[in-house]
């Protein structure tokens, strides 16, 4: 009896596991067909752009620019592969916002594409290692957010809590500053401000954490203070607090150099980070002042005819400084927001605006089918590392300087929105 008993079973467990065979293949089918369909779908939405009007707003332009000669952003910086990126993640948050200007569907697809191709269905993002605790990671989950707000994809979330995590381990300085990498010991970069703060930001409004807010200030408040010249109120591109770095000034730790990128990035950080910052916050009117301060300092060395910031900020006539895209185009961003939201003052305004005019009249060149390509990006610059960079005026002068590097390509999105917001308005 125990023995047909037995057997019965065994039936029944290959009767059930042929079962589950066939249900599993039959769901893999279906899966296959759904996501042939959504690609299809897709490729129709995104079909190849052959020209762009010049009767479209910059911003526009610039977006379609962009996905004419990249099928899909992971493309960009000529990619033959995916990558988890902080100029990738600049790039698809500039699209994704003019999506949400123009409500143009397409827009839409082409940012989310970049998360998808990068995010598996369970929320495992490609090539991305926790413990390099590179804080350049962290920027491409800030347009998770809208991503995961209107799609309802758990995959997104996942992300954004991997994320959220470096944040929490990431190595500080004895002061609570981040270290820019793990491989950047004791180093706080004004590049890094851009990469965690408005994300960290974002998921401390969105979850409710008010103390991390004190947290986010301190970053700030910190390279205000120890990377702030104080004669001529511009920033430093690096601190090292432990001095041992060869580009590190013995006495201060500074780098030696006013790098506009850099200030760039911490400019965009401030006016970013103010978007969530609560308005009870006792740091919120520390931020607003070092904001108003640096926008007042970087003024006088905008050049007066173009409009333009050059690579070395204060040294614009030194002999083989150049008039910069990426620099230019964040700066223009900053001032037109700045002043949309009320944190400095109107006459910033039309500083911004001559930026933008600048970097459109000067630095844009236009092809016959209206696609639009950005000058004079420096293409990388940075402290340290292999081969190592010592941070001197030869140094970033003689970087690459190239065409639509994203890091210009993003922020000039950013401030053609801006711009067509002040200008809709007055309408």
């Amino acid at each position: 009896m125990l023995n047909i008993m037995n057997n019965k079973i065994k039936k029944y467990k290959r009767m059930m596991r042929t079962w589950k065979r066939v249900i599993y293949s039959v769901a893999c089918v279906f899966v296959l067909i759904a996501f042939k369909s959504c690609t299809q779908l897709n490729s129709q939405q995104l079909k190849k752009i052959e020209s762009i009007s010049e009767e479209l707003p910059w911003s526009e332009r610039m977006a379609l620019s962009i996905m004419k000669r990249n099928d899909r952003l992971f493309m960009i910086e000529s990619r033959t592969d995916p990558k988890w990126s902080y100029t990738h993640g600049l790039v698809a948050q500039s699209i994704l916002e003019v999506y949400k200007t123009t409500e143009n569907e397409k827009y839409f697809v082409y940012a989310k594409g970049y998360a998808d191709d990068l995010i598996s269905p369970d929320g495992v993002i490609l090539g991305y290692n926790i413990t390099d605790f590179n804080i350049d990671n962290i920027n491409p989950g800030k347009y998770l957010f809208d991503l995961h707000k209107k799609e309802r994809n758990e995959k997104y979330r996942i992300a954004m809590e991997t994320l959220r995590n470096q944040i929490e381990w990431q190595p500080r300085n004895t002061k609570g500053g981040f270290w820019h990498k793990l491989r950047y010991p004791w180093q706080m970069w004004l590049d890094g401000l851009y990469m965690g703060g408005p994300f960290y930001a974002r998921y401390a409004k969105e979850h409710g954490a008010y103390e991390d807010f004190d947290d986010i200030a301190k970053q700030f408040m910190l390279l205000e203070e120890y990377a702030k010249e104080k004669q001529n109120g511009l920033f430093y591109h690096g601190w090292d607090e432990s001095k041992l770095q060869k580009w590190s000034n013995q006495d201060t730790g500074l780098s030696p150099h006013f790098w506009s990128r850099a200030i760039g990035w911490y400019a965009m950080a401030l006016v970013d980070v103010l978007d969530y910052f609560p308005e009870d916050h006792p740091n919120r009117k520390d931020l607003i002042r070092i904001l108003n301060n640096l926008m007042e300092s970087i003024t006088p060395f905008q050049d007066k005819e173009t409009g333009l910031w050059s690579q070395i900020m204060d040294l614009p006539e030194k002999e083989g400084n150049y008039q910069e895209a990426t620099g230019t185009a964040m700066f223009s961003y900053v001032m037109l927001k700045s002043v949309r939201l009320g944190y400095i003052d109107q006459k910033f305004y039309q500083i911004g605006a001559k930026a933008h005019s600048g970097l459109t009249e000067h630095l844009i060149v236009i092809n016959n089918d209206g696609e639009i390509n950005l000058t004079k990006c420096c293409a990388v610059a940075g402290l340290g590392g292999t081969p190592y960079r010592d941070g001197s005026y030869d140094y970033y002068v003689n970087e690459e300087i190239r065409s639509n590097d994203p890091k210009g390509t993003g922020p000039f999105i950013l401030a053609s929105l801006e711009l067509e917001k002040s200008q809709n308005k007055t309408k």
